[in-house]
């Protein structure tokens, strides 16, 4: 039986459907259908239904995958054992957000393909959020509370933000200066509810408003453009507070903190180039200082000049 063969029934298994597993092996749909062929006519056995709507497991599929992805997992921890250490090959597709990930995540995974010139990256930048298991992902990185799911997190970091308005807008409109306050402005809209710290408890508002955007960087140029309030972290609002472009507000009442996370697939065996991954967030985070200290100091220095 070829070892290529029975992880490829795995990834069909878990993904849902033979295109799924392709994207996720990086292969073509024919390749993983002539192995799950060829590991059918192995056993004597179908494994899969095929249909015009794709492929479903037989009952004896179903029985036999738990078993492949066992055998799978010893020989793939067997493998990483006796490979030199921190050597890595294959493939690592990870989900990235869109709005934090060019600044603070994209660096880590340029390291990583540094440290390890077998390994192929395969990073995929976006705002919403992925079924890892259905698109064929290895792992994704995840940025504030995580929603429900079967999912395995790994706490690896955290994110810093602000309320954020214009110059201009503020002009126009004022600045809030609590919570309350915000039902009278314009809101931003990236998340359905703002949360604030006023000191250990936690304030949740249902802001209102007129534009919306699941990017966070789309909503940083609509503030600027000075068409409402926008609640940021500091990844996306750096550049636009150093230029003055942008301005915090309503300071006594600062935004949670943001956790960010490494979230894989649920599996007794983790992959070692996810593993390698989660090290280097962490090693990174640890490395710079709180993106706010920063940022409160560039702020400082700024309204410090003259005129």
């Amino acid at each position: 039986m070829n070892l290529e063969d029975l992880q490829t029934f795995v990834e069909v298994a878990d993904a849902g459907g033979i295109s799924a597993a392709a994207r996720h092996l990086g292969v073509s749909k024919s390749i993983v259908s002539r192995r799950l062929f060829r590991l059918e006519a192995d056993l004597g056995i179908q494994l899969l239904a095929r249909t015009t709507r794709g492929a479903a497991l037989t009952e004896a599929g179903m029985t036999f995958r738990d078993h492949a992805a066992r055998a799978s997992a010893e020989i793939e921890t067997a493998r990483e054992t006796i490979l030199p250490s921190g050597d890595l090959r294959g493939r690592l597709r990870v989900a990235v957000p869109l709005s934090s990930g060019p600044i603070h995540f994209a660096p880590v995974l340029a390291e990583m393909a540094r440290r390890h010139p077998r390994l192929q990256i395969d990073a995929a930048y976006g705002d919403r959020f992925v079924d890892l298991v259905a698109e064929g992902f290895d792992c994704a990185i995840r940025v504030g509370a995580l929603r429900d799911s079967n999912l395995l997190a790994k706490r690896v970091g955290q994110i810093y933000g602000k309320l954020v308005a214009s110059p201009d807008y503020i002009k126009a409109h004022g600045a809030p200066e609590t919570p309350d306050e915000l039902g009278a402005h314009q809101a931003l809209l990236g998340a359905e509810s703002w949360r604030f710290m006023d000191g250990n408890n936690v304030i949740t508002v249902q802001p209102q408003g007129r534009f919306k955007s699941d990017n966070g960087l789309a909503l940083a140029g609509a503030a600027a453009a000075g068409l409402g309030i926008a609640w940021l972290p500091d990844c996306v609002t750096y550049e636009y507070l150093a230029s003055g472009a942008l301005v915090p507000i309503m300071t006594r009442y600062p935004l949670p903190v943001g956790d960010v996370y490494i979230v894989r697939p649920p599996s007794a065996h983790q992959a070692q180039k996810v593993r390698v991954l989660s090290e280097l967030m962490i090693e990174s985070f640890e490395r710079n200082p709180p993106f706010t200290d920063a940022m409160a100091k560039v702020v400082a220095a700024r309204n410090l000049m003259p005129g």
